[in-house]
């Protein structure tokens, strides 16, 4: 059987044409992908987050057997709004040796490289079945890739490892923050700006709380990372959205905000958010002298758990000699790799393109870079082979 051929340039113009911006879902590129790998007739199945709009690919080269190396990446993109490109972004274009589009770093590049070698992977005979994993709202908390992964863990036999292929220079990462979100909100009691003893300030009180994140955030800083390994080298918290109040005469009724902390992978990811709740619950007493309906809610939205280094990990020890490394890295950005850690299976992060290109207008992935992971893919071919 024979399908249709692609130089790893064209996979990635065709991955790139497809605009699968997190919000709008990847449906018209995962049915690209599954003609593609019926031509060569390789099975594979989906695994909805969002039926209809946002769904997982999951394939398997070679024989129906456990101890498979698991191939992952997210087909999602960040939005383009607001950027200023020199080219169509959702248009491959080849300028000095760099291919720039929407994703051609993150991280279609990786996922480019396995798709346009399937065929080679398929006339190999394999030994060790090679899976291929295309997930979604990656880019919006590693959300839509769970669904896949309950599914690996409740219906399949066991992979023996899972290489994630987000953009490190082809470096082997084996460790990552994790990241925790929440949603705060605050109810005072709205009167009027000049009886400020009638109302409960939520502004105010909002503003008492990012006091507190703030200590926390001063605190981590003083904690380190022990491990020396992390940029920045400690556990970060940070305040991205507030909204509040009404008008500048009015005691504002509502305030709230979003925050996040990226914490390294060791930490014990109780103790941030039990702090801040201990502080919220100590203000509230003196809101409801005012109004008894006043309070603080604060709600966790999200986690991304991280993924700490194993030892005599399969993964990394494979991902090593393929890339021809001698040491692994460690990195403050957050991937599914954790979430396959999680389940029990060995995870390890190694892919072409620099993350500093990513979510940026004019994003390019380097041909080397292409070049480089095209050589990992060969090599392990032949270790599966």
């Amino acid at each position: 059987m024979g399908g249709q051929i692609y130089s790893i340039p064209q996979m990635l113009e065709k991955l790139v044409r497809f605009d699968t911006t997190s919000r709008d879902g990847n449906i018209p590129l995962i049915e690209f992908v599954e003609a593609y790998l019926d031509g060569w007739g390789i099975p594979h199945f989906r695994v909805d987050y969002e039926a209809g709009r946002k769904t997982n690919l999951f394939a398997t080269i070679g024989p129906d057997t456990a101890g498979g190396i698991v191939l992952s990446g997210h087909t999602d993109v960040v939005p383009v709004d607001g950027q200023d490109w020199a080219s169509n972004p959702f248009e491959l274009t080849d300028r000095g040796g760099r291919l720039y589009g929407r994703g051609a770093c993150d991280m279609k590049g990786f996922l480019a490289v396995a798709l346009a070698l399937a065929p080679e992977f398929k006339a190999a005979n394999l030994k060790t079945p090679i899976h291929l994993a295309l997930s979604c709202d990656e880019e919006v908390g590693c959300k839509g890739v769970r669904p896949l992964v309950a599914h690996i863990r409740d219906h399949m036999k066991k992979p023996k490892m899972v290489i994630v292929g987000e953009p490190t220079s082809m470096k082997v990462v084996n460790a990552h923050k994790s990241a925790l979100t929440f949603s705060t909100e605050v109810l005072g009691h709205e009167a009027h700006s000049s009886l400020t003893d009638q109302g409960v300030n939520a502004i105010m009180v909002a503003g008492e709380l990012l006091g507190e994140i703030n200590r926390i955030r001063e605190d981590l800083t003083d904690e380190g990372d022990a491990t020396g390994r992390f940029n920045p080298p400690y556990s970060t918290i940070h305040v991205g959205v507030i909204e509040g109040g009404t008008a500048k005469n009015i005691i504002p009724r509502k305030c709230s905000f979003q925050w996040e902390t990226r914490l390294l992978p060791t930490a014990d990811p109780a103790v941030v958010p039990a702090r801040f709740e201990k502080f919220a619950a100590s203000l509230e007493p003196a809101m409801r002298k005012i109004a008894s309906g006043a309070g603080i809610q604060n709600r966790q939205t999200n986690v991304v758990p991280g993924l700490a280094p194993e030892m005599d990990s399969p993964a990394e020890h494979l991902a090593l000699h393929l890339a021809g490394a001698n040491g692994a890295h460690a990195v403050s950005y957050c991937t599914e790799a954790g979430l396959f850690q999680q389940i029990g299976i060995p995870a390890i992060i190694v892919g072409p393109g620099s993350i500093e290109q990513a979510h940026k207008p004019d994003e390019y992935i380097d041909k080397s870079e292409l070049r480089k992971c095209e050589a990992f893919m060969a090599r392990l071919l032949r270790h599966c082979g």
